[in-house]
């Protein structure tokens, strides 16, 4: 594909001429969460493992036996599993709120307790190591393009995670987003319809025909599939192990007919998006 709209034949440049403001997802979209979070975890773990004495019990000794031990990238891939889990299971009025921070901490404290390492590390080094959500590196085009796209369009994040958490990879990242909406802003979590009526109302103020003047940018179909259903404008941009939908399966040949903007892994990312939208 190439250009606004993958010059596809059902797919006009018109579509994204009203455009004023982008959302963005941002685990995997904005940032590597993968690579941060087994890096984090890795290191964690060699600096436990470094710090143990000649008086560590036995039954301690067994658990850093255990700890040198884990495959630190399936860790991180289950604890990315749980999230994906617990936003899709969230139920408005039914499911008690938990924002994204406290689901983090608390499916670390289970994985951790699953792998019979539960005491390997103190309650403030699980907290913190819960945290490392907030420091997730941005991919190589981030920063560029948002700073690129920040200079004509209102640019937004659109996740699941929590406000907080958002304006700290915001920081972290030098990533200069000019609003920070979470899911969080509305008590549900996506794909539920109220994120996305909720950001166009914030973002251009008003919904149904206004939708169309926010596009949603994600490496993810189903999130774009969501945002579609509300009347925004869709934004693909591959990432690395990040796409849900087979690849050549039909709802992922299909989606290929209703993307406005499909950036392939290696053509440039948020630059990239940010050269087709001519900013």
């Amino acid at each position: 594909m190439s250009g606004i709209a993958g010059d596809l034949p059902n797919i006009k440049a018109e579509n994204l001429r009203d455009l004023k403001a982008l959302t963005f997802d941002v685990f995997g979209t904005v940032v590597d969460w993968r690579s941060s979070v087994v890096e984090e975890l890795t290191a964690r773990a060699r600096a436990k493992l470094d710090s143990s004495t000649n008086t560590t019990t036995g039954e301690e000794k067994e658990k850093l036996e255990t700890l040198a031990a884990v495959d630190w990238s399936a860790f991180a891939q289950e604890w990315r599993t749980s999230y994906m889990r617990f936003t899709r299971g969230y139920v408005p009025g039914e499911t008690p709120w938990k924002d994204i921070d406290t689901h983090h901490h608390d499916s670390l404290v289970a994985l951790l307790e699953g792998r019979g390492l539960a005491g390997v590390y103190s309650d403030d080094e699980v907290r913190h190591l819960s945290l490392a959500w907030h420091r997730l590196r941005p991919w190589a085009d981030s920063a560029a393009g948002l700073r690129r796209l920040g200079g004509k369009f209102v640019t937004s994040t659109l996740s699941n995670g929590n406000k907080a958490l958002l304006g700290d990879l915001d920081a972290f990242g030098g990533l200069g987003f000019r609003r920070i909406l979470s899911a969080e802003d509305w008590r549900v979590y996506k794909p539920n319809p109220a994120v996305y009526d909720g950001a166009v109302e914030v973002l251009v103020g008003g919904a149904g025909g206004k939708a169309r003047e926010v596009a949603m940018v994600a490496a993810h179909l189903g999130d774009l599939a969501a945002a579609r259903g509300r009347g925004m404008r869709t934004v693909y941009v591959e990432r690395p192990l990040e796409e849900d939908w087979e690849v050549g399966s039909e709802r992922y040949e299909d989606a290929k007919g209703w993307v406005d903007i499909w950036v392939k892994e290696g053509e440039g990312g948020f630059e990239e998006v940010a050269r087709r939208l001519g900013a």
